[in-house]
């Protein structure tokens, strides 16, 4: 037989060779991915809560019962959840139909607030602030009733068409109330009693107006 030359290691390995040798093959990944996770232990804890609540060893089957009774809490937990979580998402869905960004400018007041502030610009005879506060008050009041949305980057005649869905009697006056204020506002023509008029009166009539429901597409 040949003999072992030098180099070869010993085939029974002294305490420090031994660690050595275990330390390296322990850092094999094999090992590390047959480690449990954090979700595996969680799960068996929950899997051994269960299975010691159903042990049928208890008195009295209570841990039968109590296993019954955890089931129920367990579903009432995740129905609360549900409606505390669902909740806070309806009022932003709602705050975002209101949101502060309406046809290009932040926008924080009410409807009611903006026909005031439009209502003091026409008495003052300022006409271009009258017709654009007036249809911001149109397009607001019907986003607070929940009926037209106007998310940032809405255009006044995207909005308009949107509008004539709910309002279809009112579709003509709510394109020209639109050009009145693309007019005034992007075009920079002068306001005019008669531009304000016309977006005051079909901001009345959508408020007194029957609603059409949307058909869904």
């Amino acid at each position: 037989m040949r003999p072992l030359s030098d180099s070869s290691p010993p085939l029974t390995p002294d305490g420090a060779t031994a660690q050595q040798w275990a330390r390296r093959e322990l850092s094999d990944p094999a090992y590390a991915a047959a480690h449990p996770t954090a979700f595996d232990r969680f799960a068996r804890s929950v899997q051994e809560f269960f299975l010691h609540l159903f042990d049928a060893g208890a008195p009295g089957n209570a841990g039968r019962w109590l296993a019954v009774l955890a089931c129920i809490v367990l579903a009432a937990l995740i129905v609360l959840a549900i409606v505390l979580w669902g909740r806070p998402r309806r009022r932003r869905r709602a705050a975002g139909m209101a949101g502060p960004l309406l046809f290009g400018d932040v926008e924080h007041r009410t409807a009611q607030q903006l026909r005031r502030a439009a209502a003091s610009a026409a008495e003052r005879a300022e006409w271009d602030a009258a017709v654009i506060l007036r249809q911001r008050a149109l397009a607001r009041g019907l986003a607070e009733r929940g009926l037209v949305d106007t998310p940032p980057g809405a255009t006044v005649h995207g909005f308009a068409r949107l509008a004539a869905e709910r309002f279809p009697q009112l579709r003509d006056e709510l394109d020209d109330a639109a050009t009145a204020f693309d007019a005034v506002r992007y075009l920079r023509l002068p306001g005019s009693p008669e531009q304000y008029a016309q977006v005051a009166q079909v901001d009345d009539a959508a408020v007194s107006a029957p609603v059409t429901a949307q058909v869904a597409g």
